[in-house]
């Protein structure tokens, strides 16, 4: 029976549904930000052109676009919005959140339920359950199977996977589908999804690609049939960041990461040694570095080593 696992941590919280022993779907959630779903008071500060992608800003200082824009409404006025998507890792404008106009209440929507994991714990299980792997697999946008590799691409308009590999063509369609399907679910990746699958000239293997896309991936979605060229379009709702697109904010995402391996090694003072964009992260985040002290029972020193890779901090004995 497939269960969802939480893990509270240090600037995040990470789920996981696991099934048959496996991660299925990994998810991460930033602490701070206003969930999807959502609805806060806030301020029009920009009506938009022509009725759309109006701005409101909340009492917390978050902005947010309004793509639908916000008929009738003034600039200045106080209305109610429904957050529908959190905020995108990026400068652009419209990563920032999205919301819509609406008439309910304001109240907080509920964050991911399952059974709570403690942290730190004598045993990591979601590394027994595959959590590095996801992790790398955020990292480097890139998935590998036997007999080939899916690259992952995060662009403005949709998430785009190629398929690769060595199999015959109908056969590499057949499997690239597949393993594209549980990558989407796996990296909790939504909104537009293009996958790129080996050009095949058999209409069966075209079929075939697009019944096992249907069966892995759980509705919601839409999809288009694979085409002769064998590019298939899929959309899935779109809440929040991909685990892809939060590995884009390459210093806070392995700050964060290196947080959580440093909390399951031996207890006591420990020196970070990191890159150095990471070091001036963590010199500006002191409820992290109290935190993580707190979980080690110990004194947390840092040293920056511009030597060290963005993903290969480590800790020592301070």
């Amino acid at each position: 029976m497939p269960e969802w696992l939480v893990e509270p941590g240090i600037g995040e919280t990470r789920a996981v549904l696991v099934d048959d022993g496996g991660i299925v779907e990994g998810r991460i959630e930033l602490d701070g930000t206003v969930p999807a779903g959502t609805i806060v008071r806030a301020r029009v500060t920009s009506v938009g052109t022509g009725g759309r992608n109006a701005v409101g800003l909340d009492d917390g200082g978050v902005e947010y676009l309004l793509p639908s824009g916000a008929p009738g409404v003034t600039e200045g006025a106080a209305v109610t919005i429904e957050v529908t998507r959190e905020p995108i890792p990026g400068a652009e404008a419209w990563k920032r959140p999205l919301a819509r106009i609406s008439d309910k209440a304001p109240e907080v929507a509920k964050r991911l339920v399952g059974q709570p994991l403690p942290f730190p714990a004598p045993i990591d299980r979601l590394a027994e359950l595959g959590w590095d792997e996801v992790i790398d697999e955020a990292r480097s946008s890139i998935v590998r199977f036997y007999g080939g590799e899916l690259r992952i691409s995060p662009t403005p308009a949709m998430t785009l996977i190629d398929v690769d590999g060595h199999l015959p063509p109908e056969e590499l369609a057949v499997v690239g589908a597949r393993q594209a399907a549980r990558a989407v679910r796996r990296l909790d990746i939504g909104g537009s999804i293009g996958i790129d699958l080996p050009t095949s000239g058999s209409k069966s293997a075209r079929q075939h690609a697009a019944a096992v896309i249907d069966s892995v991936l759980p509705q919601p979605f839409e999809r288009t049939a694979v085409n002769g060229f064998g590019f298939v379009q899929i959309v899935r709702p779109r809440l929040r960041p991909s685990l892809v697109e939060l590995a884009q904010d390459r210093v806070g995402f392995e700050a964060r990461a290196l947080l959580r391996r440093v909390a399951f090694e031996t207890p006591g003072p420990k020196r970070l040694v990191a890159h150095p964009a990471l070091i001036k992260l963590l010199e500006n985040r002191d409820s992290w570095m109290s935190e993580l002290a707190r979980q080690i029972g110990g004194a947390v020193e840092l040293r920056a080593d511009p030597s060290v890779p963005m993903s290969g901090g480590y800790a020592e004995k301070a």
